[in-house]
Formats: structure tokens, C-alpha cells, sequence
């Protein structure tokens, strides 16, 4: 038990995502296809001096010098979702800590496309399945016994619901989708954790709701997500995919939800809307009806600089001028 648990009103959160492990492996011939020829074509001519191991080593190293209780990372750890890279990532997240202290989800470059039988990111399942509080809590209702999404990590008083909106596309598409079967355990796995009073955060990929990335690469579902969030609540829902800073808010029954993104933690240079690499601390004191939640943004300020603070708030619901109305609003 972390010392947070022990003291049960406050915890500590990183959130990184979109990481990108490079080198590429060599692609084997029975995992050529359209996808991966063009995937290929595009690591070799820009992604590869875009993303650097150096830089994610740095952001890494000064996630462990903060001390989190618990890190989160949702997703894009491969880039065309080939086996060696699935094992690959499970050795960098075993840099990271242990499976109680780690949790990961699937993005769209880790089921990038058709690896046969091969159990693919199903490697990960240490990080990516309840933890032992979770387990023994009585959820179990819930759930299916032949799902592996969502489920649910309990630390005290937070909860962590992590989603896959990973599904395999075809060329120049990076959309997602989470199914009905998801939802559905989604809804009911948000009403008895928001029951017992937890605070709950939510993990997905893609970015939640409709509007918030362009039609290839959106989630396809984003309508009927929203539309859970909204029923059932949420305190925080975190994600990557888009390699920017973002926050939008939702409503719901238990109060405006915080809905933020974050930018690639291995990015080397500014480029186009992808700032230098960086991460987000969440800092939850959890001892009031509703948590009080502290971001705090670390990165590059500059490519060779050293990683700094960026940023330090309160999550607070204001409306921004450019964000999308929220349902309901005209």
C-alpha cells in the first residue's frame, strides 16, 4: 500500500502518452501490407527524427525524481503494431515499475493492423487488468468474465476505468471505437464506483467526445461515450492521440467533467501543433465531496534544455472562448 492509501485523501497521478519506440524493428514478409508499407515509408522520412528514445528517457527520469503514487500511459507505445514492438514496449514498461504501478491501454499505432494470432498487445496484460484492490472489491457484477475493457484499478479513494478505442484500420485512417459491450460495462462500473463515493478517472486513447479530432482519426463512438459520461459521471477523463495539450468539460450528473489531453512525453522539437516532450502530474486531495484536482505540466521548454515545469493549476470548470459548446448549450 502506497502512503497515499494510507492516508487516503491524497494522490498522485502521472499521465503520458504516444510515446513511439523507436528503431523500427525489421518488418517480417507475412506483416507487409498497404498500411505498414506506408507506415513504414513515414517513420523512415519524418517520424524517426521526430521522436527520440533520449528525449522519453529524460521525461522518465524526472517522472520517477516526482515520486507519483501511480502512472498512466494511454497508448501509441508502437508504431506499426508489430510483435517485436509489443515486446518491446513491455520492457519499457517494466522500466517504468511493476504492474500495480503502471497502467497501460492500447492506442491506434499498437493494433495497427493484422498480426494473425499473435497475442499482440495481450502481452501487456500485467499492466492492463484490475489490481488487487480492484479485484477484491465487488464489481464483479459488472463485468464479463471474457472482457478485458474497461477494468478498473482501485487506489483508496481514486479509481482508475481504462478503455480501449483501438481497433485495426485501413490506410490513412487512425480512427477508434469502443462497442456497446464497452459502454454498457462503462455505465455501470461508473454508477457503483460514483455509489461508494470514489473518485473516478478514466482512461481512453482517443479523444472522448464528437468533434475533438478530424473524421479519420476521431472515435467513432465519441457520440455514445458522451452520452454515458453524461448519465453517469466522472471526475477526470485523460487521453492522447492528437500530441497536443487540450481540456475540454462535459456535464454530468456529479458536476462538470475535466476532459484533458496530453502531448507526446518522446516528441524531440516543436512541430507544427506537437510542443517538445512532456507529461502531466495530477495531484488529487480527495478528502471533500468533490476532489480537488492540481495539474501540473513538466517538459521540454526547449529541444536540448533540461525538463522543467511548464505549468501549475487548479482544474476548475471555465468555459474557453474556441471550445466546442458542451451538450445541452446552444
Amino acid at each position: 500500500m502506497t502512503a497515499a492509501e494510507q492516508r487516503g485523501a491524497e494522490f498522485t497521478l502521472a499521465h503520458l502518452s504516444d510515446v513511439h519506440l523507436g528503431p523500427l524493428p525489421p518488418v517480417g514478409a507475412r506483416y507487409w501490407n498497404v498500411k505498414r508499407l506506408l507506415g513504414w515509408l513515414n517513420w523512415q522520412r519524418r517520424r524517426r527524427h521526430l521522436y527520440s528514445r533520449d528525449v522519453l528517457d529524460r521525461i522518465v527520469a524526472d517522472i520517477a525524481a516526482q515520486s507519483p503514487d501511480h502512472i498512466a500511459v494511454t497508448g501509441d507505445l508502437a508504431n506499426l503494431g508489430l510483435p517485436a514492438e509489443h515486446e518491446a514496449a513491455l520492457a519499457w514498461l517494466r522500466t517504468l515499475g511493476d504492474s500495480e504501478r503502471v497502467t497501460v491501454i492500447p492506442g491506434n499505432h499498437d493494433i495497427y493492423s493484422g498480426i494473425g494470432t499473435d497475442p499482440g498487445t495481450a502481452r501487456w496484460q500485467p499492466h492492463m487488468s484490475a489490481n488487487t484492490a480492484a479485484a477484491d472489491y465487488a464489481i464483479a457484477e459488472a463485468l464479463s468474465a471474457d472482457s478485458a475493457f474497461p477494468f478498473v484499478r482501485r487506489f483508496g479513494k481514486l479509481a482508475i476505468i481504462a478503455l480501449n478505442s483501438a481497433v485495426p484500420t485501413r490506410p490513412f485512417y487512425a480512427i477508434g471505437r469502443i462497442g456497446k459491450a464497452q459502454l454498457d460495462r462503462l455505465a455501470r462500473i461508473l454508477d457503483r464506483l460514483g455509489a461508494e463515493g470514489l473518485t473516478r478517472v478514466v482512461l481512453i486513447h482517443h479523444p472522448p467526445l464528437p468533434g475533438l479530432s478530424k473524421a479519420r482519426h476521431d472515435l467513432q463512438d465519441a457520440d455514445a461515450l458522451a452520452e454515458v459520461l453524461a448519465r453517469h459521471g466522472a471526475e477526470l477523463v485523460l487521453h492522447g492521440h492528437e500530441h497536443a495539450s487540450s481540456e475540454h468539460w462535459h456535464p454530468s450528473p456529479s458536476g462538470d467533467i475535466p476532459i484533458i489531453g496530453v502531448p507526446s512525453a518522446a516528441v524531440t522539437r516543436g512541430y507544427k501543433k506537437e510542443p517538445p516532450g512532456r507529461y502531466h502530474l495530477y495531484r488529487f486531495a480527495l478528502d471533500g465531496n468533490r476532489p480537488s484536482i492540481e495539474l501540473i505540466a513538466r517538459g521540454l521548454a526547449e529541444p536540448d534544455g533540461p525538463v522543467v515545469e511548464l505549468e501549475r493549476r487548479r482544474i476548475v470548470p471555465v468555459r474557453h472562448p474556441l471550445s466546442p459548446p458542451l451538450r445541452g448549450e446552444g
